[in-house]
């Protein structure tokens, strides 16, 4: 059972690492005596039938005998209703938490559980992309090298950071480098589901589970099964369908909306937020059972400010895509204007604006700071506003200026349409939220009200 501890990538002058937790169970007492097997992923199954995860050839032993699954508190050991009993140094149990060295006796054959630990160093990678990621800073060459680690594992996957930082490319990239990789990549974004149809659109729902069900549908987690079920903005789910989702991630098992058989999935679970769920816990928001369960390898993408020294990478990677066979040349100004522009919607905002620089033939460099005095552009001349250039100052100094002044404009207007909700003007910019409320305290602007700002 692998497992990637709680610690983020940490980006100092020596190699980040993380700690892989594993366990193994030693056949102590039995024909197989000797034999160890290392338990890899969440769930264990121990039994005669020979799709158990441990066959053990054993006519005293059931074909389902026990199962070891791991939660917040530890390792736990559940019997499944054994012909002979589970035992667990020498007391009979139902289910009960491992320690280290506990002998788990399953009819005539006995198993020593021992946990042990790894501890990996994260090298950063050698690459300057990978999978759909394009990067050279520190940071980026570091995720590199953490995926690269742990997408031929079945460990699940936080992913946390700002909207637009790329979330959904490292999510891809894992499973494009993961043994599943020939199998379904299904994604659910948890944010944009109404809140009545989320519960159908992760675990399915029979004919007639409620008004509209003329027909069974699969949900997320039967599609994914073979493969990896990624679950965008997580923080947005309810707490009422979290112990559900908790029980998939747990047993991989589910039931649809409106049935009773149990289906068995095999799947991985990658999920991304951008909320700090940490936060969200400790306020009651998210269930921290749920918590522990997704943070087994945390992952932070870091926002566009973060590494600047990638922009001009991403905007040649953009352009050969968005433009193949006909890539534009940016003028060093233009660049310029980019690279120094603080893209508060990070790589989705600087993708955003090359594609429509594309469309109209424009520069992209206009688009986020004017730099020309273009008399005959309508859009030039509404952004300009009355600004001067003025001999003697700086291309810095001069580009602030065009900044604050369409920052101002544009959250005025952007507040405005939102009636004053912060959130929904979040939404509606494709900005994160934190973000947002520090421009509109640096300009002074207010919502009609700060509570709309905390509702999501």
């Amino acid at each position: 059972m692998e497992h990637l501890t709680g610690t983020r990538i940490r980006r100092e002058a020596t190699p980040a690492t993380v700690n892989l937790r594993r366990c193994k169970l030693v056949v102590i007492k039995g024909a197989q005596r000797g034999t160890e097997f290392v338990i890899a992923g969440d769930l264990f199954r121990v039994g005669k039938a020979p799709d158990n995860d441990l066959h053990l050839d054993d006519e005293t032993v059931s074909r389902i005998h026990f199962e070891i699954t791991r939660d917040a508190k530890g390792y736990l050991v559940r019997d499944m209703k054994s012909t002979n009993g589970t035992f667990l140094d020498g007391a009979e149990v139902k289910e009960a938490y491992l320690r280290a060295g506990s002998v788990i006796r399953a009819g005539s054959c006995e198993l020593k559980f021992t946990p042990f630990e790894e501890r990996i160093e994260i090298l950063p990678s050698e690459k300057e992309a990978l999978g759909e990621m394009v990067g050279k800073s520190p940071a980026m060459r570091e995720i590199f090298g953490l995926v690269e680690k742990i997408a031929p594992t079945d460990a699940t996957v936080l992913i946390e950071g700002e909207t637009g930082t790329g979330k959904d490319m490292i999510a891809r990239t894992l499973h494009q480098l993961s043994p599943r990789s020939a199998h379904p990549f299904i994604v659910v974004d948890c944010g944009a589901v109404a809140g009545t149809l989320i519960e159908s659109e992760l675990f399915g729902h029979e004919k007639g589970a409620f008004t509209g069900a003329v027909a069974a549908r699969q949900g997320a987690f039967e599609l994914a099964s073979g493969g990896t079920v990624f679950l965008d903005e997580l923080g947005e789910l309810s707490l009422d369908l979290q112990p559900k989702l908790l029980r998939v991630i747990e047993q991989r098992e589910l039931r649809r909306v409106g049935g009773s058989k149990t289906i068995k999935v095999d799947l991985r679970v990658i999920a991304a937020t951008r909320k700090d769920l940490r936060s969200e816990v400790e306020k009651g928001k998210f269930r921290e059972d749920l918590y522990f369960r997704l943070n087994v390898v945390p992952i932070t993408a870091p926002s566009l400010r973060e590494r600047r020294e990638d922009i001009p990478l991403l905007i040649d990677a953009m352009l050969a895509k968005l433009a193949p066979g006909s890539t534009p040349v940016l003028t060093e100004p233009t660049r310029a204007a980019l690279m120094a522009h603080d893209w508060p919607g990070n790589v989705r905002e600087l993708r955003n604006v090359i594609e429509r620089a594309l469309a109209l033939g424009a520069d992209p460099g206009m688009l986020v700071a004017p730099l020309g005095p273009t008399e005959s552009s309508a859009r030039s001349a509404q952004l300009r506003d009355g600004i001067e250039f003025e001999p003697g100052v700086s291309f810095r100094d001069t580009k602030e200026k065009w900044n604050e002044l369409f920052e101002r404009r544009y959250l005025t207007w952007l507040i405005k349409r939102a009636d004053g909700n912060i959130s929904k003007a979040a939404r509606d910019a494709d900005m994160d939220r934190k973000y947002l409320h520090k421009l509109l305290r640096k300009y002074g602007i207010t919502g009609a009200s700060e509570g709309d700002g905390d509702e999501n």
